[in-house]
């Protein structure tokens, strides 16, 4: 999927989903506000076609804690957190069956608003994809707008959210140049800066640093060691030193099954299983 469109489809709703008619219902469906919240997985299975990707995934990620989904290509990890945010079903054929739930509401019950859903779980993807023809100001506010949250003081919100993706100090004398100017670590800030713009509870970062070079990836290291003190973080990571520098816990994956979850020490000192062990120590994968 194009980046460009993937972080456009974020921000709208699915087609088929049927529309509230009431704020009453609206409320009802919309995920719980304010805080790093928990995400649930029981019995997750997702498929593109015929293609059984993701087999019966039961997984806690905890609020304020930083998840790392390891494993090789191919094994799931993707396709499990595109489904949290209900990004998967975008796919012609792609469908997830199974219990998804954000601090134990079902995120794919039918009168879910799924715009709210993709407002508190965000998402950060492997390649930064700023908005080519918009200013820094107005990628960090594109989100705000695309929701329609209302009520809100724009240049405040964009300044907070600079502030927290520890971008604000290098751009702010420049909010009105492109963000496809940036250096490619500054853009991934950018889209990081947006992506909390919209006070999401979990945030969803798939591979993103493998675009970048070792100091831009630090720079991402240290903001997610912040970030997780407001926001619950699933981490999609190749790099097995960067998954034991980040994460409290770490989830390794194979063949679209979940292999094991444990702390993210043990996992690479005192793996449970062999697999584990194997694909840790560089055996395979």
């Amino acid at each position: 999927m194009n980046p460009d469109l993937e972080t456009d489809v974020a921000n709208q709703p699915l087609s088929g989903v049927t529309a509230r008619t009431s704020p009453e219902s609206r409320a009802a469906a919309a995920p719980p506000a304010e805080g790093a919240k928990s995400v649930t997985l029981r019995g997750l299975d997702a498929y593109y076609g015929s293609e059984h990707a993701v087999r019966g995934i039961d997984l806690d990620f905890a609020p304020g804690r930083v998840t790392a989904l390891i494993g090789p290509s191919g094994s799931g990890k993707s396709t499990v957190v595109r489904c949290i945010n209900r990004m998967h079903e975008e796919i012609p054929g792609a469908r997830a069956v199974g219990e998804v739930k954000l601090d134990g509401l079902d995120l794919y019950r039918s009168d879910i608003d799924v715009v709210a859903v993709r407002r508190a779980v965000g998402m950060v993807f492997q390649k930064p994809n700023p908005f080519p023809t918009m200013s820094i100001f107005d990628n960090v506010a594109a989100g705000l707008r695309l929701t329609g949250q209302r009520g809100v003081d724009l240049r405040e919100r964009v300044e907070r959210s600079l502030r927290g993706a520890a971008l604000w100090d290098e751009v702010k004398d420049r909010l009105n140049k492109p963000g496809a100017g940036l250096s490619g670590g500054q853009q991934q800030r950018l889209c990081i800066a947006r992506t909390i713009a919209v006070e999401p509870q979990v945030i969803l970062m798939d591979e993103p640093c493998s675009a970048l070079d070792p100091i831009a990836t630090l720079k991402i290291e240290q903001l997610i060691a912040e970030l997780k003190k407001q926001y619950t973080i699933i981490i999609v990571t190749h790099n097995m030193q960067q998954a034991g520098r980040v994460a409290d816990t770490t989830a390794f994956m194979l063949s679209g099954e979940l292999i094991e979850h444990a702390p993210t020490d043990k996992i690479f000192t005192n793996p449970d299983d062999s697999r584990t062990e194997e694909y840790v120590t560089g055996k395979f994968g």
